[in-house]
């Protein structure tokens, strides 16, 4: 009977492979640098096949790692539910957080104060930025959980909600009467973008890239004050904008995919209880919505 693998050197890997760095995931799992080396080259031995590619400073996955990655965390999921099982301790602890700032002035108030009012001793660290830049500081190591808005872009992201992408301008728009139309959007690697160009290339309208941030805020205002026209999600269209109707002849938008994202180590516990409230919230936020409108 093959011995099981042992579940402490697969959050050593695993947290390795998070940050890409020996030093910083030493600190993550309260190890010395040197314990963490012996754990990888135990598991290594153990499996008989290397990986980690060391370039420099650069630590990536070889094939075999990136395989064992996701079996890997399988099971650290699974670990993590059965402890839960078992527990009957208050939920308690510290989680950093990302979320796009497309969502942060909608949702975050519903998600978050929800949330803090039941589960009063968990306390949740924000930052708002691009899902581009939230990706990056996940691999970084920077966060334990993240919302980002392109859920079919990363294996590892859990697809929790798809929208409608609308077109949106300022009221009586003028900018929408403008030629060539002028277009306020993200960044280059933005994929609503790409999306949003090679629809208005493909059906042939005249337009210009007028402003460009990867500042949610700052591509809102620029919406709201006619200076250009926008594409948003359904759930973070603002006061000051209204949806462009068909008659503008602009070309459809793929729908917005949201999906949640962990570290590897960000099951169970606290992070469920997180990850699940969000999913709900989001969820049904179409639905209080309306409640408290016609509770109005």
């Amino acid at each position: 009977m093959a011995t099981p693998l042992d579940l402490d050197q697969l959050q050593t890997f695993c947290s390795i492979a998070d940050c890409s760095s020996f030093t910083e995931a030493a600190k993550r799992v309260f190890k010395t640098q040197s314990a963490v080396s012996m754990q990888i080259k135990r598991l290594e031995e153990r499996l008989e096949a290397k990986l980690f590619i060391r370039d420099g400073r650069r630590i990536s996955l070889t094939p075999e790692g990136e395989t064992l990655y996701a079996l890997a965390r399988r099971m650290l999921r699974l670990n993590a539910e059965i402890i839960d099982l078992f527990s009957q301790g208050d939920l308690a602890g510290n989680i950093r957080f990302g979320v796009p700032d497309d969502y942060a002035v909608r949702l975050l108030p519903i998600v978050l104060s929800g949330f803090q009012h039941t589960h009063p001793k968990i306390t949740v660290d924000v930052k708002c930025m691009a899902s581009e830049d939230l990706l990056e500081g996940m691999n970084e190591g920077r966060f334990d959980l993240i919302v980002f808005s392109q859920g079919t872009m990363d294996e590892f992201g859990e697809l929790f909600r798809t929208e409608k992408m609308r077109w949106v301008s300022a009221h009586d728009s003028k900018a929408l009467k403008t030629d060539p139309l002028p277009i306020a959007s993200g960044p280059q690697t933005c994929l609503w973008r790409n999306n949003a160009i090679e629809g208005l290339n493909r059906t042939g309208k005249d337009y210009r890239i007028a402003y460009t941030s990867s500042d949610a805020t700052s591509i809102s205002s620029a919406v709201q004050a006619d200076l250009a026209i926008g594409f948003l999600p359904e759930s973070a269209i603002q006061q000051g904008m209204q949806i462009i109707d068909n008659d503008a002849k602009l070309p459809r938008l793929l729908d917005a995919q949201i999906a949640i994202m962990r570290a590897s180590h960000a099951y169970g516990g606290i992070y469920d209880a997180l990850a699940n409230h969000i999913k709900d919230a989001m969820g049904n936020l179409e639905g209080k919505e309306e409640t408290s409108k016609a509770a109005q």
